[in-house]
C-alpha cells in the first residue's frame, strides 16, 4: 500500500537537505530549476507557473517564503493567509514539484548561493536581462546563477490570477 503523505513529506527539505539533493542530482546528471514565492492561496496562476517552470529543467525546486519573510514583505497585515506548513505540503502534492524548501530571509539569495541551480525562474513582471540590484524588476540571484554557469529565465503570468485579486474578490 503506498503511503502518499510520506511522499509528500520527503519533498519537504532543509535547507541543508536541499543543497545534498541538489549535488545528488547534478551526480545523476539532471539539470534544477528553482523559483520561489509565497503562494499563500494557491491558484490557476500559480500550477500553470510551476509547470512551465518544472519544464525548465528535469527537477524543480520551489522555496517558499516562511511565514515571518511573508510578513517583512508588507503584503497585508492579515497574510499569510495559509501557514507556512500548510502552503508547503499544497506545493508538495503538485507531482512536477521535486523539492520544497523554506527561507526566511527578506529574499533567496544566500539559498540560491548555495544551490546554484541550473535555472533561476521567475514570472515575467521581473525581466531576466536586469543588472541593476535594486531594480524593482531584478531578479536576485540572477548574477550568482549566471556567473556558476546558469541560466536565468522568465515565464508570463496567467493574466487575471494573483492572491491579492483572488482575497479582494471574496471581499465583494
Amino acid at each position: 500500500m503506498k503511503n502518499h503523505f510520506a511522499a509528500l513529506s520527503a519533498k519537504l527539505m532543509t535547507p541543508e537537505q536541499a543543497i545534498a539533493w541538489r549535488k545528488t542530482c547534478h551526480e545523476q546528471g539532471l539539470t534544477v530549476a528553482f523559483t520561489n514565492g509565497c503562494f499563500d492561496v494557491l491558484h490557476l496562476g500559480h500550477v500553470t507557473y510551476l509547470a512551465k517552470a518544472a519544464d525548465c529543467a528535469q527537477k524543480l525546486i520551489v522555496a517558499i517564503n516562511t511565514d515571518a519573510s511573508v510578513r517583512m514583505l508588507d503584503k497585508a497585515p492579515n497574510r499569510p493567509i495559509n501557514p507556512q506548513d500548510a502552503r508547503a505540503i499544497v506545493l508538495a502534492a503538485l507531482s512536477f514539484v521535486d523539492a520544497v524548501v523554506f527561507f526566511n530571509d527578506a529574499t533567496p539569495l544566500s539559498l540560491i548561493k548555495s544551490l546554484q541551480p541550473d535555472v533561476l525562474v521567475k514570472g515575467a513582471d521581473y525581466d531576466a536581462n536586469e543588472q541593476d540590484p535594486h531594480a524593482k524588476r531584478y531578479i536576485v540571484g540572477s548574477d550568482s546563477v549566471r556567473q556558476s554557469g546558469g541560466e536565468v529565465r522568465t515565464i508570463d503570468l496567467v493574466a487575471g490570477y494573483s492572491t491579492t485579486a483572488i482575497l479582494e474578490k471574496g471581499k465583494s
